[in-house]
């Protein structure tokens, strides 16, 4: 009987792991992600410890490279947490963008606030502007930017069609999408959330977009690039570890 329950109570606690920590809540509803991240904002840079230097190279460089382009480009961070990538950009220094960050996190909003201003004080920085919104429907008009990136979030997302569909929707033709996508061992622990090598090319293919390529980042996520078809901005080929260009036949 004792070996029963005993074993009930470590099934439990690994289920409760799995939902809590391993999923962010993300099984849970969108009301425990944003709760989850509330709780954490203040230690959340510490527990993720950003490589920044890698974050420069292979996020704000491509990127850069691409927004500069056109004076005056705009790029929309969804997801932005604690804004590590509007931080890597205004690391790079000397761009004429607007740099626009929305997420569903107040908290997290407010920390990444406080970093942007600390990084921005010894020089005139970029506009930038934070919003709090749900990525599922975001408040910005058809055609609104020239970049959109969502890094290491669409798994944490209770349907990252959909957030794909807005990105896409506010995404000006000939313009540029950057997101992760989860690679990891524990991608297998992401049921729904089109995980692991291949899948979310095939959702953002499906979405209409092209010139989807991957390209190897971390041990747990892919970067993938892919552009709206149309006239626009060009994205340039981001400099680091080969990409795997992803067909896909009609």
């Amino acid at each position: 009987m004792w070996i029963g329950i005993m074993f009930a109570a470590l099934a439990l606690a690994a289920i409760a792991y799995w939902l809590l920590v391993t999923t962010e809540g993300t099984y849970l509803g969108t009301r425990i992600v944003v709760l989850l991240y509330d709780w954490t904002a203040r230690r959340y840079n510490g527990i993720k410890r950003f490589g920044f230097v890698d974050e420069a190279r292979f996020v704000g460089v491509p990127l850069a490279a691409i927004l500069e382009k056109t004076p005056g480009a705009t790029l929309l961070d969804v997801a932005t947490g604690t804004g590590r990538t509007l931080l890597t950009l205004l690391g790079v220094g000397g761009l004429d963008v607007a740099l626009v960050g929305v997420d569903h996190s107040l908290p997290m909003l407010r920390e990444a606030q406080r970093d942007l201003e600390a990084q921005a004080a010894p020089q005139a920085p970029a506009p930038t502007l934070l919003v709090r919104g749900d990525a599922h429907r975001l408040m910005f008009s058809e055609a609104s930017f020239d970049v959109v990136s969502c890094l290491e979030a669409l798994e944490f997302m209770a349907d990252p069609r959909q957030v794909v569909r807005e990105m896409v929707r506010v995404l000006r033709p000939g313009g540029t999408l950057l997101v992760s996508n989860r690679v990891g061992l524990d991608s297998w622990l992401f049921p729904g959330r089109h995980c692991r090598r291949g899948h979310m090319e095939a959702l953002l293919a499906e979405e209409g977009l092209t010139d989807i390529a991957s390209q190897r980042w971390q041990v747990d996520y892919d970067l993938i690039w892919a552009q709206k078809p149309g006239s626009g901005i060009s994205r340039a080929r981001p400099e680091g570890r080969p990409r795997e260009v992803v067909h896909h036949e009609a």
